[in-house]
């Protein structure tokens, strides 16, 4: 019955998830197709990031990158697709449970021989499955485009590698708070204001925190924790990364113990 479950949910996926890589693909190839041209201007276009104030290039984790160097552009643009991979993965975390109790039909699910732990757990790697189909597309694309567009320029892959290796984690996040967020709420109406909220919030908290200077919210954001431009240059994960690891774990346990205790609506 959980195998059920789990091709059902993610035959619900399926749909999504091709959308999101070709639209994360499509990102990664436009913005890095434009590196031979900046490069070629190196010491221009270093001038002019050097213009711009500190508080702009903080926001926008650009402190300290040489944007001419095939890494330096690519942590660039890489934040713009943790934007699009935090909106996937609250995506699937809001709708995991709330979708069926707001069409009413969780009730048929749960009449089934099946625990709820189990439907949990089905659906839980039904969506991380998903993700980590757009992860491996996010790898493959990557590659394929800096090979493609790095106009002969040398690069260090370990750097790369621990950042696309980030991926998971930052995924994981937005999923399980999601899901946490979803069964703490009364009801979830429509999945998309919630996952928006939820993504563009951590990243304008991340981004105006580094802009106040003194203060830490930002801290608490994956954004922050796994800024591009500092896993490149430091080829490592800040040590803040272990609250988005605590944050999964919490929301995880939560999940299970709201899910299994939670009155589901009927269409009775």
């Amino acid at each position: 019955m959980s195998a059920i479950i789990f091709k059902h949910e993610f035959k619900m996926h399926i749909k999504s998830v091709i959308t999101w890589s070709l639209a994360v693909t499509a990102l990664i190839f436009l913005y890095f197709s434009l590196f031979p041209t900046l490069a070629r201007d190196a010491e221009l276009l270093n001038d002019m990031m050097a213009e711009f104030p500190e508080e702009l290039l903080m926001a926008f984790g650009m402190t300290g990158i040489d944007l001419a160097s095939v890494l330096g552009f690519y942590s660039f643009l890489f934040l713009f697709a943790q934007i699009c991979l935090a909106i996937q993965a609250a995506n699937y975390g809001f709708s995991l449970v709330s979708i069926e109790e707001r069409d009413l039909t969780a009730d048929f699910l749960l009449a089934k021989p099946v625990g709820r732990t189990q439907i949990m757990t089905s659906k839980l790697l039904a969506a991380f499955s998903g993700l980590t189909i757009t992860n491996a597309v996010v790898w493959i694309s990557s590659f394929v485009a800096i090979n493609l567009f790095r106009d002969g320029r040398p690069y260090d892959t370990k750097p790369l590698l621990f950042l696309l290796l980030s991926i998971v984690v930052f995924q994981m996040f937005f999923l399980t708070v999601g899901l946490l967020i979803s069964l703490l709420v009364k009801k979830v109406r429509s999945v998309t204001p919630f996952s928006m909220a939820l993504a563009f919030g951590t990243y304008v908290l991340s981004a105006f925190g580094s802009m106040l200077g003194e203060s830490k919210l930002e801290n608490i954001t994956p954004f922050k924790q796994f800024e591009p431009s500092y896993i490149i240059q430091n080829v490592a994960y800040d040590p803040l990364a272990l609250i988005s690891v605590t944050a999964i774990m919490v929301s995880l346990v939560g999940s299970y113990l709201l899910y299994t205790k939670r009155d589901i609506p009927s269409a009775v």
